[in-house]
């Protein structure tokens, strides 16, 4: 619990209400997120598996008790005997996967990001990433996705697998990156991380270019403009754009490349983009400040000696708030409406 949350912790609880008296409330228990025009896939990790293991039999699928909420579960009930619940132990589940690995098994081990990040880190060192064994971890509730508060919310786990030699990161913006991601990470021959939306998950890399496809490691321009170059990665490319479509009807141009990779970056595209017009360089991202996406584009841009006016959204370097999604959004600057704001006042 934070100081500004133990201040809160008496005051009278104060519940909206619409214009014809109806309670509107939304549960931090729901890992959802507010994705207006979109379509919706539903679960499309566990689809993705399947789709791959009914061609790959050394597919395996792992989770430490949380199934239901990493889409898992759709896997589970397909091939019950490619299926292994590890109860909520996470360490047990990474050293058993690497040991699958090694027998020549390809495991996609899932939990929730914190627990991987955080709670079996020094495992995946030295069992999975030191040996550079293709063990999958695909991790539910990444960034500020859960209100459930700081024992849920993993703001700092790219900053923690960013300095795991051998490891590649992944942070996939919606449906059909996480379904394109799927047979990009059972392709690679070593350990991947990859953060995962779960649940009704949008469409929206396809909304805005027909033709996107995932490729591990590259970055895709998908919306060009000439005022400001916003780099994003995860939910906040659809934030991103959501918010260049609002800034285009006040005559400001917005550019949007998602970066899906983290680990190893689209350097590349990234100098090459940047360094195109004199433009407001922006990176979007849903991570803390430190060690994320931000940091690694500032010094890629930095040592390769292109210095455009660069600026960053993310999360505070602090433990969050627990409560409803929109409302957390809002407070830490990720909402649509902040994502615009910011961006309007560094013009």
């Amino acid at each position: 619990m934070t100081l500004a949350s133990m201040a809160r912790k008496y005051e009278p609880r104060r519940v909206p209400v619409s214009s014809d008296g109806e309670k509107l409330t939304t549960s931090a228990m729901i890992a959802s997120l507010e994705a207006e025009g979109y379509d919706t896939v539903a679960a499309p990790f566990g689809h993705a598996l399947i789709d791959q293991a009914k061609k790959n039999p050394q597919i395996v699928g792992m989770s430490a008790d949380l199934s239901k909420y990493t889409d898992l579960h759709v896997f589970a009930e397909a091939m019950p005997d490619r299926f292994y619940q590890m109860g909520m132990a996470e360490q047990n589940l990474f050293m058993a996967a690497a040991g699958l690995a090694r027998e020549g098994f390809i495991p996609f081990a899932t939990t929730y990001a914190v627990f991987a990040s955080r709670r079996a880190y020094d495992f995946i060192a030295m069992a999975i990433a030191e040996e550079n064994l293709p063990v999958k971890i695909a991790c539910a509730l990444p960034g500020l996705t859960t209100g459930y508060g700081p024992s849920h919310q993993a703001t700092e786990d790219l900053a923690i697998f960013r300095g795991l030699p051998n490891m590649t990161i992944i942070d996939p913006c919606d449906a059909d990156d996480i379904t394109g991601m799927v047979p990009a990470m059972l392709a690679h021959e070593g350990p991947v991380y990859a953060r995962l939306l779960r649940g009704k998950v949008a469409r929206v890399l396809s909304k805005h270019k027909p033709d996107y496809k995932f490729e591990l490691g590259k970055a895709q321009l998908i919306r060009d403009g000439k005022d400001v170059f916003v780099i994003a990665s995860g939910l906040m490319t659809m934030r991103a754009l959501d918010a260049a479509e609002l800034l285009a009807k006040e005559g400001i141009d917005v550019a949007v490349l998602h970066s899906p990779t983290i680990k190893p970056l689209d350097s590349e595209t990234i100098l090459a983009e940047a360094g195109r017009g004199n433009r407001l360089v922006v990176t979007a991202e849903n991570h803390t400040a430190n060690g994320g996406l931000g940091e690694a584009v500032a010094s890629t841009l930095l040592l390769n000696g292109v210095t455009p006016t660069f600026r960053m959204i993310s999360l505070p370097d602090a433990f969050l708030e627990a409560g409803a999604l929109p409302t957390l959004h809002d407070m830490y600057g990720i909402s649509v409406k902040k994502v615009t704001e910011q961006i309007k006042s560094w013009l």
